[in-house]
């Protein structure tokens, strides 16, 4: 009886190792180089077009979401907000990457990846995290992440709620028991997430590679997947 009501502190235990070791590290800074996206080819004039156009399936499972899964909770709600963003903002930053326009890009995913949180943190704790208060509060924590950022150079904040939900959902969906079909849907879209960051960081290897598709472009296609995967288990909670 002890072990099970400890449980529930574990994830608040690795939150608190993540923040330290994120301070203790000192600043982040984005890489030299980074906008110097390997696949720059234009088509019919538009500008980096795999990499914009790659932005597609986002459009697509983020308008899905809002009109036909239509989901009850408001961090559901967010999440597919949140995609739908992503797909404008990272389409806007492609077409002429800079600083100023990765903004835009990185507050859609800073939003859906806190939204994700939210509902986990309620699921495990509902008398400590109400539904509205947990997701404003993470959703402000996400932009602010965002914009610490731009004005420091700092990406610290900004990776860590982009890997807070990698480690502690996986932890919270076991505490509470969550259906196995969730654990493993989540599971799959962690592993196409990874997926899709180590396909960033082979950008110009892999278009050397194949030529016809870079890194990047495979990094949205990749991302799109965990997204939609997403949204078929919260489809199914409906």
């Amino acid at each position: 009886m002890q072990l099970a009501a400890a449980r529930p502190n574990i994830a608040l235990y690795l939150a608190a190792i993540l923040t330290a070791a994120m301070l203790l590290a000192g600043p982040i800074l984005q890489a030299d180089g980074y906008h110097a996206f390997a696949d720059g080819r234009a088509l019919s004039g538009l500008a980096n077009a795999a990499d914009v156009l790659s932005n597609l399936g986002f459009l697509l499972i983020g308008l899905h979401g809002l009109l036909h899964v239509r989901p009850s909770r408001p961090a559901h709600l967010m999440f597919f907000v949140a995609i739908l963003m992503t797909a404008f903002g990272s389409s806007w930053y492609h077409l002429a990457p800079d600083d100023t326009r990765l903004v835009w890009d990185r507050l859609p995913i800073a939003l859906a990846c806190v939204s994700l949180l939210a509902t986990s943190l309620h699921d495990a704790f509902p008398a400590r995290f109400a539904p509205l208060p947990t997701l404003a509060a993470l959703c402000a924590l996400g932009v602010a992440s965002v914009f610490w950022w731009s004005a420091t150079g700092n990406l610290g904040p900004y990776l860590l709620l982009q890997l807070a939900p990698l480690v502690l959902i996986p932890v919270l969906q076991w505490q509470t028991g969550a259906p196995l079909v969730q654990r493993r849907a989540f599971g799959i879209a962690i592993g196409l997430y990874v997926l899709a960051k180590l396909c960033e960081l082979a950008d110009g290897a892999i278009l050397g590679a194949i030529h016809a598709v870079s890194g990047h472009t495979l990094k949205h296609v990749f991302a799109t997947l965990a997204a939609l995967v997403l949204a078929r288990m919260i489809a199914r909670m409906r």
